[in-house]
């Protein structure tokens, strides 16, 4: 019987290490990271209305919403919102222009 020799391991310490030198993944954590904040930024009021959905070119995030009251509520507030979401953008730095929000996306989990 021939003896197997199992030499050619990778550390999973450097399979991590790949995966973050992949641009599109270090860019999936940092929108990743920035939805968390979206419940100190949205206050309570609105956090369980409404969650961040997706970001499009061009600095827009897609916020789902709840229902269309919920939409229009944020939309009035958006630019309160923008103001709170800066030092959450600076310490990631990204850039959010504008914030779209669509009852369309609401989906419960």
């Amino acid at each position: 019987m021939k003896k197997v020799l199992y030499t050619d391991f990778v550390t999973s310490e450097s399979l991590i290490e790949d995966l973050l030198e992949n641009k599109e993944i270090k860019k999936a954590i940092t929108r990743n990271n920035l939805y968390k904040f979206w419940d100190k930024v949205a206050g309570e009021k609105f956090s369980n209305q409404s969650k961040p959905y997706s970001m499009l070119g061009g600095g827009v995030m897609v916020i789902a919403c709840k229902n269309a009251i919920v939409a229009q509520e944020l939309t009035l507030r958006k630019t309160q919102l923008l103001v709170k979401f800066e030092p959450y953008l600076k310490s990631l730095k990204m850039k959010v222009k504008d914030l779209r929000f669509d009852p369309k996306k609401w989906s419960v989990d």
